[in-house]
Order: structure tokens, then C-alpha cells, then sequence
């Protein structure tokens, strides 16, 4: 395993995305009904509610933790739904005998997919036969199925890292440029043959806008389970095998809500970026944790003191939901003659 790094304290008012989200979000809000809803629906409460804790995270008038050393002493935000899934390489018999599954062509694949997921959409109303008829027309036909290479199930770090890669957020704030003094976004990737450049440019509230159909309604399953890794067939699975029983508790008395033992913060933060919180960057060994701030009056005293106090960021509230059902979508939308925009999914890169 590689060195971890030592931990060092971001300042998250530095970052572009920051200062776009704080200057320019009343200005998304108010024009919003007029600018953004006839494209992206009604905004949704959500929305300003993550716009919100974004502001919040990682800023010290929220709060913050005294640590001491004992030992020292001192891609384009175009909206491009897809799918990551993660599935064995074939299928276990009523005797729980693995058998390998024959390889399948992605093209094969990739129209199974289509095929599906118009089918799902005419079922729902969503889409006009039309509609679906004129896009098997086209020679793009927008989907698309790539199955990568297999991992050994003995092989946990690859999996692992598999995993972080299909977790991963749509875009990267590293590709994000503020330039000055408009605030025009800048988001720069991969280098896109269809446009035969690597950026693409956005007004501040227009980016905005964009980033808000990447934020997912409150309580939304991001991630689903299937088949042998459904939470039913885990339950059965460990019901035949006697494991988790137990005497039954009485009706009386109900059982106590399950408690599943949480990794420590810091833990975590190895994990996820290599970087040690506690260890300190004089002598390198572990620091502790004397005290934690939240009182507001301390918080303020303390960054006073010390320099750093920029008061905490605020913006209008989000607008209430609509009083009436949003309108239907029309399955008859105008269609481009190039059904392809003049950006790509170079987010996801």
C-alpha cells in the first residue's frame, strides 16, 4: 500500500464552483421560472437545499475540531443519463452451481438496451411510437452499451476501485475555471472530435442551471440491487443457513432498531483520498482530538482571533413547489435535423 498523504485543510471559498454558486445563485433563482423551467421543469426545492450545505461544507463558521500533537507540540455539463452496473459473468442453478455465461456482442447489447428502455417509456406514456420509429432511423442512435474487461472475485482492491469509478460525482471541480470579472465558466476535458475542441463555455447562472439537473430529488436510490445481490435473496440466503435467528422478541416488547457499526470519519478519509487527518505535518505521527467547536459565539471568537472569519454564506430560499401537477411532457418535441448536441457527455470522462 502507497504512503498516505498528510491531511491539509481545503478552503472551499477558493474553489470556482464555490464563488459561482454564492454570487450568481439569487440571480439563478429569480430567473429561473422565466429562464430555465419551460427546459428543466419547476425547481425543485432540492435543489437550493444542496446549493446550500455545498456553501456550508468545509467551512469553519460551521464549525470546527481542535487537534493537537502530543509529540511536536504545534466534460460539459450536458444532462447524459446512463447506467454503471456491476454483474457476474453468468448464473447460479437451483443447486448453486456457477455456470459461465457465452460472450455477448456489445452492439447486441447496446439494442437490447434501447429496445428495453422505449418499451418502458411507451408503457409510461412518456414517448409517442412515432417518435420511437423516427429515432431507430437515425445512425446515432443515442445509446450506447460498453462492457469492460472482468474482475477475479479474489481480486477485493480492483473491485474496489471499480466501484469508486461508478460512484464517482458527474464532474470534476479540478476542470472548472471562474474567469474574471464576468464569472464565465469555463469546464474543460477531453478533447471532443465533434467539436474539435476540449472546453465549452457557460454564462454563471446558465452553468448553474445546467448543474442543477446532476443534483438528485431528496431520498432518490442512486444505487440498486439485483437477482443474487437483492437484499430479499441475502435475507434467504442467511435464513437457510440459520445465520442471524434467534429466539423471537415479544409482541410487548418491540425490537430495538438494527445498528450497523459505522467506520470511523477518519478512516473514511484515508480511504477515500489517501490522507490522514491526524497525522501531523512536523513529526508525522498521530495528533488527537481535544475539542470539538459548534457554538456559534465561539466559532466567531476563535476565527476572529485568528483572521479567518468571513461570516457564513447566504442566499434566497428556494421557491415553493408549484400548487398544480407540472404539465405532461409533449412525446411530439421538436426534433433537430443532428440529434446531437453540440456538446457531449465529456463530463463523465
Amino acid at each position: 500500500m502507497s504512503h498516505v498523504r498528510t491531511y491539509k485543510t481545503r478552503n472551499p471559498r477558493k474553489s470556482p464552483l464555490w464563488q459561482c454558486v454564492h454570487r450568481h445563485h439569487d440571480t439563478f433563482v429569480a430567473i429561473y421560472p422565466d429562464a430555465y423551467e419551460h427546459k428543466h421543469g419547476p425547481l425543485r426545492p432540492v435543489v437550493t437545499d444542496v446549493f446550500g450545505k455545498f456553501l456550508d461544507c468545509g467551512t469553519l463558521e460551521r464549525g470546527f475540531a481542535r487537534i493537537r500533537c502530543d509529540h511536536c507540540e504545534n466534460e460539459y455539463l450536458d444532462f447524459h443519463p446512463h447506467v454503471h452496473a456491476l454483474v457476474a459473468d453468468g448464473l447460479l442453478d437451483s443447486d448453486g452451481t456457477f455456470h459461465l455465461a457465452p460472450e455477448i456482442s456489445d452492439s447486441v447489447l447496446s439494442e437490447l438496451f434501447r429496445n428495453r428502455v422505449f418499451k418502458e417509456l411507451l408503457a409510461h406514456k412518456l414517448i409517442s411510437p412515432e417518435l420511437v420509429a423516427r429515432r431507430k432511423t437515425w445512425k446515432h442512435s443515442g445509446f450506447n452499451v460498453h462492457s469492460g474487461r472482468s474482475v477475479p472475485p479474489e481480486n477485493r482492491a480492483e473491485r474496489e476501485q471499480l466501484c469508486q469509478y461508478v460512484l464517482r460525482n458527474p464532474f470534476s471541480v479540478e476542470k472548472i475555471t471562474l474567469e474574471s470579472p464576468t464569472d464565465t465558466i469555463i469546464y474543460r476535458s477531453k478533447l471532443n472530435p465533434k467539436i474539435n475542441r476540449n472546453f465549452e463555455v457557460f454564462d454563471p447562472v446558465d452553468f448553474l442551471a445546467v448543474l442543477s439537473q446532476h443534483i438528485p430529488d431528496k431520498n432518490f436510490q442512486m444505487v440498486r440491487y439485483y437477482g443474487l445481490y437483492s437484499n430479499k435473496m441475502r435475507g434467504c440466503a442467511r435464513k437457510a443457513s440459520g445465520a442471524g435467528g434467534g429466539a423471537p422478541w415479544p409482541k410487548s416488547s418491540p425490537p430495538p432498531p438494527a445498528k450497523f457499526p459505522s467506520r470511523k470519519w477518519r478512516d473514511l478519509i484515508r480511504q477515500a483520498w489517501h490522507t490522514d487527518p491526524l497525522e501531523c505535518p512536523e513529526c508525522h505521527k498521530t495528533m488527537r482530538v481535544i475539542a470539538v467547536i459548534d457554538n456559534p459565539s465561539v466559532i466567531e471568537k476563535i476565527l476572529r482571533h485568528l483572521n479567518l472569519w468571513c461570516g457564513p454564506a447566504k442566499f434566497a430560499p428556494a421557491r415553493p413547489p408549484p400548487s398544480a401537477d407540472p404539465p405532461e411532457p409533449d412525446p411530439q418535441f421538436p426534433i433537430d435535423s443532428d440529434p446531437m448536441p453540440d456538446y457531449e457527455n465529456v463530463i463523465t470522462d
